[in-house]
């Protein structure tokens, strides 16, 4: 009798050792408005469980963008599980089409390749979990390293994948029995640690100038704010992304097919487009002016803890809901009234987007004629894209030998200049004085130099 109930026990045990190890390999669904279904593994779905990165949920995406943009509501959320997914197209396309490279450059065997692309995903995953509340708008609120540079957010990503997800990572069956990496191995990728060693290849799917973050926001920001203008050819790119050996022993790096630069193309347009219709809109930047400002009466040292011991901890008591909160409760100062009413400073006067020296010249005079009415100068700036050593690689389809950077194929993109537009905000209540003045100082200049037909960019 004994001797059956010891056999009975040990084929419970053994049932439900089959039925654990089968769910660690179970598969995981979530719908995506943009790439259809996002596959997961049970690690990945117990890191997502986590509360650091379930804050994310709580994290919008693009700010207050909605204002002006109604459907622009995601989160980075959302975004993190489609740059883990765009990540994965693109290592396993680079997989398939490099594999040479990638054994004879970098040392990978398939096994080896196996291995890293989970790490790749957990990067891809992690990447955004140190965002501040609303994004990028509040990022000016970092504080400064000891060497007075300020903390990025992808300095809190790290920090919180080194400390907060550590257990999640390193202990998880899936991990222990399969991998063994460290929460440091996912830090590394996410931060360009030179403990990522050879690794630091794949980095470039991550944070580079054809990346899978820029991938996914590109086309995740376009569908929600109900535009076009950030749409590309994403299955070119991926059908076209290779890993292009280095020269002069340097190490491989990321680059496309000779088929794909026109892909690669439409990619730099689409973030232009993005930038100068959606990100740089007038309103929005009025209202980024206004959450700072709300920000430094909510943060009690007027900035956000840092990324540092226990300082983490705090900075992840941060977002979207507790600060519109805290606006509810008619916190915030002028700024929190002014978002929570809708009563945004107005544009007094823009330069053009590509300012010369006559036009920054020109914003000087108006904003001494305006005086006190200007309440914030704002100057909106980004390079499109970056040439030389971050020129994107493309290998010819004739001569795999030759390599030529993508400013040599594209003339748009060698060509294409960076914005460095300056903005006047003033009062609402002030714009119509503001107007009055703007035109008159632009009046003057006209018959100063004897021009007509000028536009300018005025509220």
């Amino acid at each position: 009798m004994l001797r059956f109930l010891w056999t009975f026990r040990a084929c419970l045990l053994t049932v439900g050792d089959a039925i654990v190890v089968k769910d660690l390999h179970r598969q995981f669904e979530i719908r995506c408005p943009i790439h259809g279904f996002i596959t997961l593994n049970s690690w990945e779905r117990e890191i997502i469980s986590q509360p650091s990165f379930q804050r994310l949920r709580r994290v919008r995406q693009l700010a207050w963008t909605d204002q002006v943009y109604p459907g622009a509501m995601h989160t980075r959320f959302e975004h993190s599980l489609g740059v883990m997914h765009t990540a994965t197209l693109l290592y396993s396309a680079i997989r398939q089409a490099s594999s040479d490279v990638l054994q004879d450059e970098l040392g990978y065997k398939e096994e080896g390749l196996t291995r890293d692309l989970q790490l790749v995903r957990l990067a891809a995953l992690l990447h955004d979990i140190g965002h501040a509340p609303f994004s990028h708008a509040s990022e000016n609120l970092f504080p400064k390293t000891e060497k007075g540079e300020r903390y990025k957010h992808e300095n809190y990503s790290a920090a919180i994948v080194r400390s907060e997800l550590r257990n999640a990572i390193e202990d998880h069956p899936l991990n222990v029995t399969n991998y063994g990496f460290k929460a440091e191995d996912v830090a590394a990728l996410i931060d360009g640690s030179t403990t990522a060693k050879q690794r630091l290849f794949w980095r470039d799917l991550i944070d580079g100038q054809m990346d899978a973050d820029r991938m996914d926001y590109l086309l995740r920001d376009s569908f929600h704010a109900g535009v076009q203008y950030g749409k590309y050819d994403l299955n070119r790119l991926v059908n076209t992304v290779r890993a292009i050996p280095g020269l002069r022993g340097r190490a491989p790096r990321l680059g496309i097919s000779e088929g794909g630069w026109h892909a690669a193309e439409g990619l730099v347009l689409a973030r232009y487009f993005m930038f100068t219709q959606v990100y740089f809109h007038k309103t929005r930047v009025a209202y980024d002016v206004h959450l700072r400002g709300a920000l430094e009466e909510l943060l009690p040292e007027r900035q956000f803890p840092s990324p540092v011991g226990e300082h983490l901890k705090q900075f992840l008591m941060w977002d979207d809901w507790k600060v519109l909160g805290l606006l509810a409760d008619a916190k915030g100062g002028e700024h929190g009234i002014r978002l929570t009413t809708r009563d945004h400073y107005r544009l007094g006067y823009g330069s053009p987007e590509i300012s010369t020296e006559s036009d920054l010249g020109l914003v000087e005079s108006i904003k001494t004629e305006l005086g006190d009415l200007v309440v914030a100068e704002e100057e909106s700036s980004k390079s499109w894209y970056k040439t030389g050593t971050t020129d994107i690689p493309v290998v010819s389809n004739v001569d795999p030998g030759t390599v030529l950077p993508l400013s040599k194929y594209s003339h748009v993109v060698l060509n294409i200049k960076p914005i460095n537009q300056v903005l006047l905000y003033v009062r609402p209540e002030m714009a119509q004085n503001a107007n009055k003045i703007v035109r008159g100082v632009l009046e003057h200049e006209r018959n100063r130099q004897g021009t007509f037909g000028f536009a300018p960019n005025i509220s």
